[in-house]
């Protein structure tokens, strides 16, 4: 893990900022473009319909090609697309580069979890991922006082916002160049391991495979006629409608209960990032060591959605806040659990398809989570109606994880 997850993890980071930075850019784009609640809402989940169309196609390629070489295109496309974003001129541009976005980066996350796959026994896989997946929350936490510090940046004729977007998206066209040569496609072309890690490491993972070969067959038609992986896709469709509406509005949020400027918005937005950094790997850690994945999923689902009812009907600012931080922190935590659950049952090219049929139809709830909030907002000026209905979402996210998820789902860490 420690000569893997270090480059993942940086390159997630880099992924995730390019996705949430737009929650402080449009501060200042709200009044220099003229945008309404409602237009933004949709453009900030405009990201999840590029993400819908192109991610199952974009999954099969990456098994085909492999990992480094499609890692490293998609990095480089969405780098210059995410600089791209300083040419925003009103609604339909930024509908458009948000799409793009969303179709450049679609492949990045579910070859992740099939790389992981490939890297880590079940055992130990709900952790990896969620040391990985920390990599959203620290995104946030690295990358809110820097957004909310660019903000003040002008020259060359560019606004503070656009500064923002040229400059965080740089990183992911240097580090897809490097992609290609740090990576291995797998542990057998793995030159740091040795001869007896190797072994153990293969054996370990085609004994896995042969084990979940019954039962999937690498066909891509059962796949897609599996009731289990669409209710599978139904409870993740409430994990990225809380993250991405929370995320994608929290500065907002601050700016319209507390007034702090863009800087202290950032160092605020920081706080809920790195509590929810720590619960992610503890619910993880958890997860593996009990072997238990369905109530670890379930019960962060119901806190999620008491927090947001909390949010909603409170009349203090830091009550909103507070509520809106829980709920983001119990969104993200389902994370592990629910790849270890949902990925413990695949192999080869199903397990491709899988991932992104999951993870596409799921992701749809990226862009209802951001873009409920904006209709809320346009149409009585606060966050209640939003807040509930991601709330209803998220309850109902932990009550299908309980009908999905089975003890065959449960391994224990040796």
């Amino acid at each position: 893990m420690g000569r893997l997850m270090p480059f993942l993890f940086l390159l997630y980071i880099v992924a995730y900022l390019d996705r949430i930075n737009v929650s402080f850019a449009v501060l200042q784009m709200r009044e220099q473009l003229h945008l309404t609640d409602r237009v933004y809402g949709r453009a900030a989940g405009m990201f999840f319909a590029g993400y819908f169309f192109f991610q199952v196609p974009s999954n099969l390629v990456l098994e085909r090609v492999g990992v480094r070489r499609w890692i490293a295109g998609l990095m480089l496309v969405w780098g210059v697309v995410s600089c791209s974003m300083i040419f925003i001129r009103g609604p339909i541009s930024f509908y458009v580069l948000r799409f793009l976005l969303g179709a450049a980066e679609a492949g990045f996350f579910p070859g992740m979890i099939l790389y992981l796959k490939r890297w880590f026994p079940v055992s130990a896989r709900a952790r990896a991922v969620a040391w990985f997946m920390t990599a959203n929350p620290l995104a946030g936490v690295i990358g809110s006082p820097i957004s909310g510090a660019l903000l003040g940046m002008r020259g060359g004729g560019l606004s503070g916002w656009q500064w923002l977007f040229l400059m965080e998206g740089l990183p992911a066209i240097l580090l897809g160049t490097a992609v290609y040569w740090v990576l291995a496609d797998s542990p057998a072309n793995a030159k740091w391991l040795s001869e007896e890690q190797r072994s153990w490491l293969i054996d370990e993972l085609e004994s896995e495979r042969r084990a979940s070969s019954g039962e999937e067959k690498g066909a891509v038609w059962r796949v897609l006629g599996s009731p289990r992986v669409w209710l599978l896709s139904l409870v993740y469709f409430g994990i990225p409608a809380c993250m991405y509406g929370i995320t994608l509005w929290l500065p907002t949020a601050i700016h319209a209960l507390s007034g702090l400027s863009n800087s202290h918005i950032g160092l605020v937005a920081a706080i809920p990032y790195l509590l929810t950094a720590i619960a992610m790997v503890l619910m993880g850690t958890h997860s593996d060591r009990s072997g238990e994945r369905r109530w670890h999923n379930a019960l962060a689902g119901f806190s999620a959605a008491l927090a947001l009812v909390l949010a909603a009907y409170s009349h203090a600012p830091l009550g909103v806040i507070a509520g809106m931080s829980v709920a983001m922190l119990s969104a993200q935590s389902m994370v592990g659990p629910f790849w270890a659950m949902a990925t413990s049952r695949m192999s080869g090219l199903a397990a491709a398809t899988s991932i992104a049929v999951i993870n596409s139809i799921g992701n749809l709830g990226g862009y209802f989570g951001p873009y409920i909030i904006g209709l809320a907002r346009s149409a009585s000026g606060g966050f209640r109606g939003g807040l509930l209905a991601i709330g209803a979402v998220m309850a109902l996210s932990a009550c299908l994880a309980l009908v999905v998820g089975t003890n065959r789902d449960a391994q224990r860490a040796p």
